[in-house]
Formats: structure tokens, C-alpha cells, sequence
């Protein structure tokens, strides 16, 4: 074989081998590197303990102590600034008769208020509205229908709702609380029972229920009638828990 052909050929493969070293050494960087920890030595099985689960539930019925009303008044002008300021008397109106009512300041407050152009056909602008909307809080609930009368037909309210609600809660949850976790031992201690098991001290306990209050809505649109009658009822307090027991013996 001639000399310069093996040169040429001992060349090629000298440069085979390194480019496929180069190869080699880009796979060993680009590869992801990954950690094989052994068990340590140290860790013990996860340990089960026995025990009961149940839930309980219990339902308290209160009379509301307090009323929350929704009060509104409109205008519409020319003008945005006359609508605003139409607006503004009617509803100075409205709360200087809450006032008179005995509201104090501090249960009346603004949840709405809205100022804008009004549509007719085609998109077009025929005036502009103004809008409030006031949250009063009534104590005297058994004259909730005499104080609705007085803010639509001396205070110019043109949309009012009210509803009822406990002014402290948190008496009525407690005792419905109780119940509650009662009636989940109460479940408990029949499952241990049938199990022919002994019910142990609570593990743990959890608190399932919302804090909302289930309550009668009503609302009156426009003037509303002479001596307005809107019975109280009762609220609904209902709590639910979930109960952890262990098991003796």
C-alpha cells in the first residue's frame, strides 16, 4: 500500500476517533445528573393509630335582633351635573330621615353610587341618571314595617329590600358548636359501641360550617303601602363538625 494512502487513511480515522470523543464528552455534560440516595439507616415505618371518625351537626333557631335595610333613590337629567345635583338633595332627604328615625351615623353608610348617560333606541343619549344606594342597620326589628314606610313615603326612597341578622352571632354558633360536637360524640360512642371497642379521648376536631346566617329577604319597589308588615321569623345558626376519637384498650 503506498505510503501517502496510508497517511491519508491513518489521518481519517485519527479524526474519526476524536470527533467521536468530542461526541462522547458533549453526552456527558448534557446529560441530566441524578442522585441515587440509599434508605437512611435512621427513618421507622409510619405507625397507625385507631381510632373513630365521625362528624356531628346541630341547628340553633334566634330570633333576629337586628335589620339591615338597602335604601336607593335616582334622578334623571339633562346633564350629568343636574342629575348629580337632583340626586344629591334626594339623598340628603333620605338620610336626614333616617336620622330623624334614630339612626345614628355610624349605621348609615354608602354602598352605591352610579352616574351616567341613558340609552334609548340607536345608541342614543336622551339625559344621564344618577343613582345612590345606603345600608342602614335597624336595632328595633318589631318596627322594621313602620321605619320602611317612613323612608319611602317622607324619605322619597324608590328602592328598598331589608333583611335580618343576629348583631352577635357568635353566642348563638358557640351553643350550636356544642351541640354539635355532642352529637358527633354521641355517633362516635354507637360506632364504638357496635365495634365492641371503647371510645378513647379526641384526637382532633374540625369546624365544617360557614358563617353565613339563613334569613328572609324582602324587598319593596316604588311606594310602599300604609303600616308595611314584614314579620321578624326566626334565624337558622347551623354549625357542623368533624370529630377525631382515639380508641382504648
Amino acid at each position: 500500500m503506498p505510503s501517502s494512502f496510508r497517511t491519508v487513511t491513518l489521518s481519517a480515522a485519527i479524526g474519526t476517533l476524536c470527533a467521536l470523543v468530542a461526541t462522547l464528552a458533549v453526552l456527558a455534560v448534557s446529560r441530566p445528573s441524578i442522585l441515587l440516595a440509599a434508605p437512611s439507616a435512621s427513618s421507622s415505618a409510619t405507625t397507625f393509630d385507631p381510632g373513630v371518625m365521625t362528624s356531628g351537626s346541630a341547628l340553633v333557631s334566634k330570633r333576629p335582633d337586628l335589620a339591615v335595610v338597602w335604601v336607593g333613590v335616582e334622578s334623571k337629567q339633562s346633564s350629568a351635573a343636574a342629575a348629580q345635583q337632583d340626586l344629591a338633595n334626594k339623598a340628603g332627604k333620605l338620610i336626614a330621615r333616617a336620622k330623624a328615625l334614630g339612626m345614628p351615623d355610624k349605621d348609615i353608610n354608602t354602598s352605591g353610587y352610579w352616574v351616567g348617560p341613558n340609552y334609548i333606541q340607536n345608541n342614543t343619549i336622551d339625559g344621564y341618571r344618577a343613582s345612590e344606594q345606603l345600608l342602614l342597620k335597624w336595632h328595633n326589628v318589631d318596627t322594621i314595617g313602620k321605619t320602611l314606610d317612613a323612608l319611602v313615603q317622607e324619605g322619597g326612597a324608590t328602592q328598598i329590600s331589608v333583611s335580618f341578622t343576629l348583631a352577635d352571632p357568635k353566642a348563638a354558633q358557640a351553643e350550636a358548636r356544642t351541640l354539635a360536637v355532642g352529637d358527633a360524640r354521641s355517633r362516635a360512642q354507637a360506632m364504638a359501641g357496635a365495634a365492641g371497642v371503647k371510645l378513647g379521648k379526641v384526637l382532633r376536631i374540625s369546624d365544617l360550617s360557614y358563617s353565613g346566617l339563613s334569613s328572609g329577604n324582602y324587598e319593596i319597589k316604588g311606594a310602599a303601602p300604609a303600616d308595611t308588615q314584614v314579620p321578624v321569623g326566626q334565624l337558622d345558626v347551623q354549625v357542623s363538625v368533624e370529630v377525631d376519637f382515639a380508641i382504648d384498650g
